[in-house]
């Protein structure tokens, strides 16, 4: 019952009825609030829902444009390749929007994005971060190269064919060590197991293969970063992010000493305090 009304008070927040759809874009849009734009991207396979308490205090302030992409949610799915034509579409939703100078705020996936659009010359006024790399394939696999990503493979087969059951209880697993209570572990869960398949495969596909680390070199715009340390500890965690962001010329870094990757699940009052400070800077 508290999570159904909850979902109905988020849904009170809402003042504009714009809700843009795949059939015109790659994603699905609800925007909330007035004041200056932000535009917030989830992470891998979830949907505008992981950003309902961020919202819930930006929009006091800020229009906040929350994305669901396709594949996910209830978004209808689209051609491969994926993540390509989602930075398309969201640059071209910037513009036919004519949004001034927006910030963006993304969660892992999320986050790649907005370096992305960002390191191909677009202009923001500020970048925040969240538990996100330039490169998620070179931490996992430490003779990385771009050019081994590609549809095609063994892994991305098995996956396809995995059956329903196998796939719930890898997405448990998954959700399980990406963040603390259980509650929001079973809200992770369901996210994966809701998303189509293919963009499952091919959509990760796709975030393995971009590599943003040198390309960093090109973002003008301010960045913030927020970064858990969970599971292997600050000392690692700070390593992995100066490794992976020497690029990037200047930037601003707090680190949530004990979070898993969903930080703003696992410490929502540190997020909510260093996100604000961000935007306040």
């Amino acid at each position: 019952m508290m999570k159904t009304i909850k979902k109905l008070l988020f849904g009170l927040l809402i003042i504009s009825s714009l809700s843009i759809t795949a059939q015109d874009n790659p994603f699905k849009v609800e925007v909330i609030g007035k004041g200056e734009p932000i535009l917030l991207f989830p992470g891998f396979t979830c949907t505008g829902e992981i950003w309902e308490a961020t919202v819930a205090e930006l929009s006091k302030d800020y229009e906040c444009h929350v994305f669901t992409f396709a594949g996910f949610g209830n978004v209808p799915a689209i051609e491969k390749p994926w993540l390509p034509k989602i930075k398309d579409g969201v640059v071209n939703y910037i513009s036919e929007k004519q949004l001034e100078n927006p910030v963006l705020l993304g969660h892992s996936l999320g986050g790649a994005l907005a370096l992305w659009m960002a390191a191909d010359g677009n202009s923001f006024k500020e970048l925040i971060i969240v538990d996100a790399l330039p490169s998620t394939g070179a931490l996992m696999m430490p003779d990385f190269k771009s050019e081994y990503m590609v549809y095609d493979s063994p892994y991305n087969k098995q996956l396809l064919a995995m059956g329903d059951s196998d796939f719930e209880a890898m997405a448990q697993q998954m959700a399980n060590s990406i963040t603390k209570e259980k509650s929001n572990q079973e809200i992770v869960k369901n996210w994966m197991i809701q998303a189509d398949r293919e963009t499952y495969v091919y959509g990760y596909t796709d975030l393995l293969k971009l590599d943003l680390r040198e390309d960093l070199a090109k973002i003008n715009s301010p960045v913030t970063i927020l970064a858990a340390t969970e599971p292997y500890g600050l000392e690692m965690a700070k390593s992995t992010y100066d490794l992976q962001y020497k690029a990037l010329a200047e930037y601003t870094i707090e680190f949530a000493n004990g979070s898993s990757h969903f930080i703003m699940y696992d410490q929502p009052q540190w997020f909510i305090e260093n996100l604000k400070y961000a935007l306040n800077e």
